[in-house]
């Protein structure tokens, strides 16, 4: 069973700017503990998104957001995931077409 604290330190490597590490770690949470809780699963993807997105690598976010929405429909992913769609779907015509 996962820890509140471990979760609580890969959310302060997160703040740190650490994504590589914070994504390796969540890598690792998430394969090796498939009977944990499937909202703390969930938290572990998001984190994982928000690392992605730090890198931008948006589809990378995305994806993940998608895998914690569906395990907790309720959780921060979904707005996170309707968030990128918005930032991805941004276009400012006057900029590229002058």
């Amino acid at each position: 069973m996962l820890k509140e604290e471990t979760i609580q330190q890969i959310k302060d490597m997160l703040e740190r700017s650490q994504s590589h590490d914070v994504i390796a770690h969540c890598d690792y949470l998430i394969e090796n503990n498939k009977d944990e809780d499937k909202l703390v699963i969930a938290q572990l993807f998001y984190i994982r998104g928000n690392a992605y997105r730090q890198l931008g690598e948006w589809g990378k976010a995305m994806s993940s957001y998608l895998e914690a929405a569906e395990r907790d429909p309720e959780g921060p992913a979904k707005q996170a995931y309707s968030n990128a769609l918005q930032i991805l779907d941004f276009y400012n015509h006057d900029l590229y077409n002058p």
